[in-house]
């Protein structure tokens, strides 16, 4: 049998602390970062090396996110974001943000599987971003 694995799509550290974060990865992996504003006017900082995106940080803020831990969150690459989460709930996990657009992205999700781990899917809106090439 040989199927098609998942493409990681992106890294993003989800934190309450960006400014520590941007600080620590700059010193220790040799990051820059880049702000920009998602659409809702949340701050957003693209990681950068050696001019290539590689990740990014999102800033928790209370109350939408109260009780959520700074973590790492990856989302994985498919074709059908609605089916992905249907098959999630089939499979027994459950959707802990339900798909919505991020223009110029995608579609995104949240699922947690029944083991707790929690991944995020996305949809991408055709090309892959520029600069940036998916993670295998």
């Amino acid at each position: 049998m040989t199927s098609t694995p998942l493409k990681v799509w992106w890294h993003e550290l989800n934190t309450w602390e960006p400014e520590k974060a941007r600080h620590f990865y700059n010193e220790t992996l040799g990051w820059d970062f880049h702000p920009t504003t998602l659409p809702d006017g949340t701050r957003y900082w693209v990681a950068h090396k050696e001019g290539r995106a590689v990740g990014g940080i999102f800033q928790l803020t209370e109350p939408e996110f109260e009780g959520i831990p700074t973590h790492w969150m990856t989302y994985l690459e498919v074709e059908d974001i609605l089916a992905a989460q249907t098959r999630a709930e089939e499979a027994g996990g459950e959707i802990l943000r339900p798909a919505f657009r991020l223009p110029g992205v995608g579609r995104l999700s949240v699922v947690c599987d029944t083991a707790g781990a929690i991944i995020g899917l996305i949809q991408p809106d055709g090309q892959i971003p520029q600069g940036r090439p998916p993670v295998h």
